[in-house]
Formats: C-alpha cells, sequence, structure tokens
C-alpha cells in the first residue's frame, strides 16, 4: 500500500471524532483492551506520563517532552489531533512516526482492525503505544484524547498523572457542568499514582481530592506551589518569566518559546510535574528545564500556539476553540498593538456558539469560513449568528480565500488573526 492508501483507510473506513463528531465517539474501552490484548500490552515496556484537561494538555505534553529530551531520554510523545499530517500525531525526540512504518502497522494488522472496527483513535493509540515500543523509547508522554475515564489512552500505568485544567467543552459527551466533566477528568487518577492538578478551582478542587484519597493518590496543586508575578516578552521570540515556587523566587529569566501569556499557567504544571519526575528517580538538571523550554518549539514541531505567520501585517494563528480557551486569547489580542483588527474566524458545527461568539472583540472586521472537514459548521450560518451581536463581516468559500481578502485588506500596521477551530489554524499553518 501507498501512504496515501493507508491514510484513506484510516479517515475512511475508521469513525473519526474530529471528522463526523459525536457517532464516533466510544463510551467504553472493549476495543481498547482487545487492541491492547492483541499487541500484547506495549506501553507496559516504558514509562508513561498521562496528560489530561480541557486546555493545554498539548502544549504541557510538548514542553515536558523537550525537557526530557534535553535531559537525555528518548521520548515518544502521543498527542491529537494533528494538524498537517496524520504522523504528528506520533513522535520521537520530536521527529514523527515514518510513512513506512504507517503503512507496515496497517498492512500486518489490517485484517484484525477490520475485524474489530475500531474508532480511528482507538487504533491510532494502539499505533503509538507499539511503535514506542519497538523504538525503545525510555518514557512516552501521552496526551488524553477526549475525557479520561473512558478514554483510550486511560489503560496506561503512568509514573505520574496531569490534570491541566476543567472548562465546558465536549458537553454533548462528558457532561453539562463543570463538576460533571471533572469526575470524568478525574478517571485518569491511578491508584497510588501522583497526580498534579494544574488550575485550583473551588468547583473541582472537592471532587480531585476525593478521587485522589480513594485512591491513594498523592495530589499536588501547581498552581498553589507556583508563581509567575513577572513576565514580559524577550527580542528573540521568547516570553522571559521570574518564576516563584513558594514565595521563593526559583527561576531567574526562564525562556519559554511559546507566546501565548496563557502558556504561564501552563508553564507551573509542567514545573511541579518535573519536581514529581525528579524525585520519582527522573533526572533532570536545571540546565536541562532551562534549555528544553527555550527550544519546546525546536525540539518537539509545536504548532498553532499563538503562532506568528507574518509580518506587516501581523498575522497570528491559535488553535483555541472553547470559551475558557477564546478568553483567554481575546485577553492576548486586547494587549497585541494593531492598527486595525481582522479576524478570520471558522468553527465545527457541534460548538455551543452562544457561548463563544459574545467573547470576541466587536471593534474588528470578520472573514468567516468553514474548516474543511463535515463538521465545520456553514460560514452563512455563523454570520448570521455573529451579526445578532454585533460581529460584522463577510463570509468565505473557504479558509485560505478568507486569509487572503483579510491581508488584502489590511495595511501594514495592521493585526490579522486566525483561529475558532483546531481545522482553521490546520489550513494556514
Amino acid at each position: 500500500m501507498l501512504y496515501a492508501e493507508v491514510l484513506d483507510f484510516l479517515f475512511s473506513q475508521l469513525p473519526m471524532y474530529q471528522r463526523t463528531g459525536k457517532v464516533a465517539y466510544k463510551a467504553n474501552l472493549n476495543n481498547t483492551y482487545k487492541l491492547d490484548d492483541y499487541f500484547k500490552h506495549p506501553h507496559n515496556s516504558y514509562k508513561t506520563i498521562h496528560i489530561a484537561g480541557t486546555n493545554g494538555k498539548g502544549s504541557v505534553s510538548h514542553c515536558l517532552a523537550s525537557v526530557l529530551q534535553e535531559a537525555g531520554y528518548k521520548v515518544g510523545l502521543y498527542t491529537s489531533p494533528h494538524l498537517k499530517d496524520f504522523r504528528e500525531r506520533i513522535k520521537i525526540n520530536g521527529t514523527c512516526i515514518s510513512e513506512q512504518d504507517v503503512i507496515d502497522f496497517v498492512e500486518r494488522h489490517r485484517s484484525f482492525i477490520q475485524e474489530l472496527k475500531p474508532s480511528f483513535f482507538e487504533m491510532t493509540v494502539a499505533m503509538a503505544f507499539l511503535y514506542f515500543q519497538q523504538k525503545n523509547v525510555d518514557v512516552a508522554i501521552i496526551e488524553v484524547g477526549l475525557g479520561g475515564r473512558l478514554d483510550s489512552t486511560n489503560i496506561v500505568t503512568p509514573v505520574c498523572s496531569v490534570i491541566t485544567n476543567i472548562g465546558l467543552d465536549h458537553v454533548a459527551l462528558l457532561g453539562d457542568s463543570i463538576e460533571k466533566i471533572a469526575i470524568e477528568k478525574a478517571g485518569v487518577i491511578k491508584t497510588k499514582i501522583p497526580v498534579i492538578i494544574g488550575e485550583t478551582d473551588s468547583r473541582t478542587q472537592t471532587i480531585f481530592k476525593k478521587v485522589a484519597q480513594k485512591t491513594d493518590a498523592p495530589i499536588y496543586f501547581a498552581d498553589s506551589e507556583y508563581d509567575i508575578p513577572v513576565a514580559m516578552n524577550g527580542i528573540d521570540a521568547t516570553q522571559i518569566l521570574q518564576v516563584y515556587k513558594n514565595n521563593t523566587l526559583q527561576y531567574t529569566d526562564l525562556k519559554l518559546d511559546l507566546l501565548g501569556m496563557y502558556q504561564q499557567k501552563n508553564i507551573k504544571t509542567v514545573l511541579k510535574t518535573i519536581d514529581i519526575l525528579i524525585e520519582g528517580g527522573f533526572r533532570i538538571q536545571s540546565d536541562h528545564i532551562y534549555s528544553g523550554l527555550n527550544k519546546t518549539v525546536q525540539n518537539t514541531g509545536l504548532m498553532g500556539r499563538w503562532q506568528v505567520l507574518g509580518a506587516n501585517p501581523t498575522i497570528i494563528c491559535d488553535t483555541g476553540h472553547n470559551a475558557e480557551g477564546v478568553n483567554e486569547l481575546v485577553k492576548q489580542i486586547s494587549q497585541t498593538p494593531y492598527k486595525s483588527l481582522h479576524i478570520v474566524w471558522g468553527m465545527v458545527n457541534d460548538k455551543d456558539f452562544s457561548k463563544i461568539l459574545p467573547l470576541l472583540p466587536k471593534d474588528a472586521r470578520y472573514y468567516f469560513a468553514k474548516p474543511n472537514i463535515p463538521r465545520g459548521l456553514d460560514a452563512k450560518i455563523l454570520k448570521k449568528e455573529a451579526e445578532k451581536i454585533g460581529l460584522l463581516g463577510e463570509n468565505y468559500n473557504s479558509v485560505s480565500e478568507a486569509l487572503n481578502n483579510a491581508i488584502k485588506i489590511s495595511t501594514p500596521n495592521d493585526l490579522v488573526f486566525i483561529g475558532g477551530s483546531t481545522f482553521v489554524v490546520a489550513e494556514v499553518v
């Protein structure tokens, strides 16, 4: 099989949540356990770190991978969704799984896959776990796909678990309240395995503590130990952070090559997780932390996080797409200098735009477009709903057409922001 044929098999024959939505979600781990038995439990042959949360889990995963890589470890990294190429989901030390390895996996196991009919995500997790075993990684960082308790990744026994935060996302599948979603995410907490909570929230703190107590899992709240009262942008496209731990300056001039201000929350989670890893025997020194965080993009290839795509006008994209994520983006846009603001915006049809659109700035010119996936929300519908709350602009036939028009109309001192969905960003990076 050619790589293109393999992708067609994966995308067309296996239900894929990112493309088709709720129909691809399976509220049990039956297929996951069958796949794990078939491949003889490959994840037991290396250490794992399990990362859950509504926002930030991708950034936290990549930052941790970069630091561990700088410390000399061979690091597997499993994340989702991909932006440009399926292979982005499965990396070792920043290098994507090869096309040939993907082809070999499908060719060797195609009959079993066709018989079992797993979801796209179930099959992808199995591929990653097996690949990491075959390549003898020291440690694999495993990002939860959706939720936690019933996620296909939740068969690992990690050295530590992480829950970055809880927000209202995927409510049709995970529950319609912060508390219900927290219960699902708390499903990654394992017996006697340390768990790091990134952001303290009075609505979820009791839930996490109760599950941790029940499972005898040591629990830590990163933002109760770490604080970043001072941050500034460096001239070398970095953030420079002064990081305090328990009111004492711990990291002076810590440079991060991810520019979103929201990354300051994620860094607290990363640093507390590193503390726990060191306590567990990982050889991570201060210089590894400094170099790893300064080279996260270089070491891992992370894309779409307040990513600058051009200048004159400034062109920036970000994958933040739920209410909490969009709120953070709007804060950062408000602190970014520009003469006029242009926003290329698209969404998927199962997101509650009534909660997201009111957060967007009204002083912008909008360019509405449908991301090129079946779940994409029709741009005409999006424009109509946006107009009801005073967001004015035009709809376009594609993201590229919308962006080209935004660039054409803008002046050198303007800001063009692209977002609303991971799949919008995927079409421009």
